[in-house]
């Protein structure tokens, strides 16, 4: 056996258990830092070739975990941008250079410009609604723009598109129109089974524009056909601003002219209640120069009373009242009107590995090789989790288990330095045995 050796190995366990201290205060320090994953120290032996009855000491080297795959307690705040992950997955987030890396801290606020910031000063990055519904890239990080939600001053959207659905009684009579003729067209008033709804869509300044729709009977074939149209309604659409008012009739629409209708169809239905055609009626506003396309493909025409519905897409002119973020990570500008606007979607990325992950300053991950490549997609799609607003996570270090580990150590520590110092006691009895 080695005096010497003993010595070295004794200096071993002192520096393993200086590595294990230095995790320990890591983790206390940073206790209330959102998103921070604990790290721990692994031993493992170093061992010296021994020959016969001498016995070589070796040492012991120390490795770092970190417990970046374990969930920290999820606490609520009243900031809708404060943003925590239940599952898996990290924010992908941009420093200052511009490079995108990985993170669970949300401790998301505006900075100058309205771009999503944590406390570290990493940009959140999402995927924007600009061009339509966002598509993920599952294999980089392209296509990525910081969400900035800065959304000062009014934004009016005009109405496009519409779809209406519902019921046209079965049981209602033929109304004494002429084939192929609008209700306005005729001299007599409209009936009882002439059915009239509104809807509300919105001009390119943001103004809302009232359409009325009248559902009229046109034809019925009895007894109904094997295949084929077993009946017919004709739906007629007006703008509500032309109608007369103080009429004697129940069609306040005169014929023709500026109160003709802006959008007329027909819609034919089988023998058992389903649309055959007709679906697809344009509304051709002159006044206002827009084309609403509606949608009538979801009605039916069954036994039951009317029923009509309508959501035409568009936005009237109004501010912006907050943004919330739901858990499918689609950021949301909420009007005052207490309408909503889809403007950016946060993807959430993982790897095979994340324990494996590199760890940097803020708070943030890279992949390595170790780690295994990163895979984007959007929250609950391929086992990725789910966004919380107004929720932070916090870090998942046990506070009693480290003040443990960090006697564990000091013990650890004074003995070795024992060893060592009874190793130096040796060596001066060999030194003195001289005199």
């Amino acid at each position: 056996m080695s005096i010497f050796g003993s010595m070295k190995t004794a200096v071993s366990g002192m520096n393993a258990q200086a590595n294990r201290l230095s995790t320990v205060a890591d983790n206390i320090a940073n206790v209330n830092t959102t998103g921070y994953k604990a790290v721990s120290t692994s031993f493992s032996s170093l061992v010296l070739p021994s020959s016969g009855g001498n016995y070589n000491s070796g040492g012991v080297q120390t490795s770092v975990r970190q417990a970046v795959s374990d969930q920290g307690d999820i606490s609520y705040t009243t900031s809708s941008t404060d943003l925590a992950i239940s599952g898996d997955g990290f924010f992908i987030v941009q420093g200052p250079d511009g490079t995108p890396v990985l993170t669970r801290a949300g401790d998301f606020t505006k900075d100058d410009e309205g771009n999503l910031v944590n406390a570290a000063g990493f940009m959140l990055m999402g995927y924007s609604y600009d061009s339509g519904a966002p598509a993920v890239v599952v294999n980089g990080f392209d296509g990525l723009v910081p969400v900035n939600v800065n959304q000062d001053g009014l934004t009016a959207i005009a109405s496009t598109s519409g779809v209406f659905k519902g019921n046209l009684d079965s049981n209602a009579k033929v109304a004494p129109v002429a084939p192929a003729t609008l209700p306005s067209d005729n001299l007599a008033t409209t009936t009882t089974d002439t059915k009239k709804v509104s809807m509300v869509a919105y001009d390119r300044l943001g103004n809302k524009v009232m359409y009325d729709f009248y559902f009229t009977k046109q034809s019925v074939v009895t007894p109904p056909p094997a295949t084929g149209t077993a009946a017919t309604w004709q739906v007629s659409i007006y703008r509500n601003a032309d109608a007369a008012v103080g009429g004697t009739t129940s069609f306040p629409y005169a014929p023709g002219g500026a109160a003709a209708a802006v959008g007329t169809g027909t819609l034919t239905f089988d023998r058992d209640g389903k649309m055959l055609t007709g679906g697809a009626v344009n509304i051709a506003d002159t006044v206002t120069g827009q084309t609403i396309a509606m949608d009538f493909s979801g009605f039916t025409q069954l036994g039951a009373a009317f029923s009509g519905t309508g959501t035409p897409n568009g936005q009237a002119a109004t501010p912006v009242k907050d943004v919330t973020v739901d858990g499918d990570g689609i950021v949301y500008a909420k009007y005052e009107d207490g309408s909503t606007k889809p403007l950016y979607r946060i993807p959430l990325a993982n790897v095979a590995s994340p324990d494996k992950l590199t760890l940097m300053s803020g708070n943030v991950y890279s992949a390595n090789g170790q780690s295994g490549v990163t895979v984007t997609g959007f929250p609950q799609t391929n086992g990725l989790g789910t966004i919380k607003s107004g929720a932070l996570e916090g870090s998942n270090v046990d506070l009693a288990g480290e003040l443990t580990e960090m006697i564990e150590s000091q013990r650890s520590y004074t003995a070795n330095s024992k060893v060592f110092q009874t190793g130096s006691d040796i060596m001066d009895v060999l030194v003195n045995l001289k005199r």
